[in-house]
């Protein structure tokens, strides 16, 4: 799952409204980001497998330490205490938020991965699988971020029109970037694969902040 997770974020912001939706756009990819950083260095595995699944190219044959069970709530753990840095009140609320928002990401990819997540170290790998038919996984993951962008936009309503025009926008980019990554060309290697996620990342937690800027919610 890829968009979908910023479904998550969106979603999570209403329960910390402190938390910049900047930050939580970055909780949600925390595993992806430290997966690509592991790649890079050689230490988690992945191989471009044309045709592996209808919805991706990713044969995830080795990540241990960024999306096993273990793994991931030690990383979800370490970002909530991270995300202590960027507020000042409610901050107990505010680690469990984006310590949550890390976590749904190993939840939302059990539901379209390939068994591949490890439960115990490199073993006991589970995944339901939804990947291999793109035309119930692509319709879950738009509906997992439009679904998280109305609770946003309800529960933590703009203070312009242009707020809100800003976040549907921005909302109906990230389904081009989905439909374009699952139809569009496929990453060259590994490394391709993550410095592209790392960028892709980046640029939408810079838009995500520009969306709560926009929408004037910066300082509820």
């Amino acid at each position: 799952m890829f968009i979908g997770h910023y479904g998550a974020a969106l979603a999570a912001k209403p329960l910390a409204r402190q938390i910049p939706l900047w930050l939580l756009f970055v909780a949600v990819q925390w595993l992806d980001l430290c997966w690509s950083a592991l790649v890079l260095v050689g230490v988690e595995k992945v191989r471009i497998v044309p045709g592996f699944t209808q919805a991706s190219s990713l044969d995830l044959y080795y990540m241990p330490y960024t999306h096993g069970l273990i793994g991931a709530l030690a990383l979800s753990a370490v970002f909530g205490a991270l995300a202590l840095l960027f507020v000042r009140e409610r901050r107990i609320a505010v680690a469990a938020v984006a310590a949550g928002a890390v976590f749904s990401h190993w939840l939302l990819d059990l539901v379209v991965h390939m068994p591949d997540l490890p439960l115990l170290d490199d073993t006991m790998k589970v995944g339901f699988g939804l990947w291999r038919w793109l035309w119930l996984s692509l319709p879950l993951e738009l509906a997992v971020l439009v679904a998280g962008a109305v609770v946003y936009a309800r529960a933590v309503p703009s203070k312009t029109r242009f707020g809100d025009w800003g976040l549907w926008l921005f909302v109906a980019a990230m389904a081009a970037v989905e439909v374009y990554g699952v139809f569009g060309p496929q990453p060259a290697s590994p490394a391709e694969e993550a410095h592209t996620a790392v960028a892709a990342y980046g640029a939408l937690a810079l838009l995500a902040g520009l969306v709560d800027w926009g929408r004037g919610t910066l300082s509820r």
